[in-house]
């Protein structure tokens, strides 16, 4: 321990000696420990932030989308869900507690007075709200009654508020879409953006409603089912059935392929983390090659060093050190550079991260991780470590008399 000791001691004050010689030597270190904190930090970021999307997605529900691939789109063939897929759905699966389908009305232009702008205009349920765990922050969501009745009602994204030039509080103001007025019933609660693009700026009509807009047409291509499960214990339990009476609707084959997919909340996370984990990965290693140039610069350096320090090396080994003593010594001193480098890019890397992420209009904060800090000090010293080795061994295996000799 009093060797281990007294080689840090020595190591600190060879590098306090030559100072700028050192920062040189760390600079490398610094520059790749900080260009892999900040695209870390600014990836973990991006993914917290979508995340929390797919949290308002609720736990207990299961996606239903038409399967299309580029190949069948292509050849202009197209899958289609059906509006009779979602009493098959409540007739036959008794563990669903509801199912909220949804699809996109073809007219985006909305307009208020001599104002318009364009938005995603979707029809659904009143189901929709507990389903997708979204909810009406001023005045109401969409009833049964307004469902039933297939009301010229609609809740907005507040997002509308601003494009539309609408009053702050614009419940029982009308909009027009589709040659249709609607009157103004809630505005649904803020979610932000994501990606730079805004996830307010939309209207919702009831399912009905939009169905009479569509005239006959019974069939959409962009309609998709959300069904929430009673017990989401039984979701894997339960897919199989779901899928059986998806088939038997669509009058399938045995031999087909399914013409829907099904992804769960739980499964969507899944996916975004493992992009994620990938894109960390890729990026972390094309900028940690930094790292290695580092590297090979406290190569050189200690190097150098071993030939400016081999006559005090003849005059240690003179006087009884022994040739690991030298070793750990130089070898400490290696390690204490990259560490010191390491540490200094950490804090450089979590500033740049911050700073970029706060210039980027909505972009969410960025986020350091435990295992990236980890990860940094111990890749650090490892360089420290590699490419100390060379030197700190050459110094050690100096004749001590040939080291005294030398000028």
């Amino acid at each position: 321990m009093f060797l281990l000791l007294e080689s840090v001691r020595s190591a600190l004050n060879s590098i306090r000696a030559h100072r700028m010689r050192s920062f040189l030597t760390s600079l490398g270190i610094i520059i790749g420990v900080a260009s892999v904190i900040t695209v870390i930090s600014l990836i973990q970021g991006l993914s917290k932030s979508v995340t929390k999307q797919f949290e308002g997605l609720g736990g207990n529900s299961l996606t239903i989308t038409a399967h299309n691939t580029m190949k069948d789109a292509m050849r202009g063939k197209f899958n289609e869900l059906r509006f009779e897929d979602i009493e098959q759905l409540r007739t036959h699966v008794d563990e669903i507690a509801d199912v909220s389908p949804l699809f996109l009305l073809s007219s985006p232009t909305v307009r208020f007075g001599s104002t318009e702008t364009t938005a995603r205009i979707m029809a659904t349920t009143p189901t929709y709200q507990e389903v997708q765990q979204r909810f009406a922050s001023v005045g109401r969501f969409l009833s049964d009654s307004d469902e039933s009745s297939a009301r010229r009602v609609a809740v907005i994204g507040p997002k509308l508020i601003e494009s539309l030039h609408l009053p702050d509080n614009p419940i029982g103001q009308y909009i027009s879409f589709s040659n249709e007025w609607f009157k103004i019933i809630g505005v649904m609660e803020k979610r932000g953006e994501l990606f730079g693009m805004s996830q307010d700026d939309y209207v919702i009509v009831p399912f009905r409603t939009g169905r009479s807009l569509m005239g006959n047409n019974q069939r959409l291509r962009n309609m998709q089912f959300t069904v929430s499960l009673k017990d989401i214990s039984k979701l894997e339990e339960v897919k199989p059935r779901i899928k059986a009476v998806m088939r038997k609707s669509h009058k399938l084959d045995a031999d087909a392929p399914d013409d829907f997919d099904m992804e769960s909340s739980d499964q969507l996370s899944k996916s975004l983390d493992s992009i994620t984990a990938t894109v960390t990965l890729v990026m972390g290693g094309i900028v940690g090659i930094a790292l290695l140039v580092g590297g090979i610069g406290i190569m050189n350096i200690m190097l150098v060093s071993v030939t400016e320090r081999t006559r005090e090396i003849g005059i240690c080994k003179a006087i009884g050190a022994r040739s690991r003593d030298i070793m750990m010594q130089f070898l400490i001193e290696a390690v204490t550079l990259s560490v010191l480098g390491g540490l200094i890019g950490l804090i450089l890397g979590y500033g740049l991260g911050f700073g970029i992420s706060k210039m980027i209009p909505d972009f969410p904060d960025a986020v350091v991780p435990w295992w990236a800090v980890v990860l940094s000090f111990v890749f650090s010293a490892g360089v420290g470590i590699v490419f100390g080795v060379m030197p700190a061994s050459k110094a050690a295996k100096l004749d001590p008399i040939d080291a005294l000799r030398y000028e």
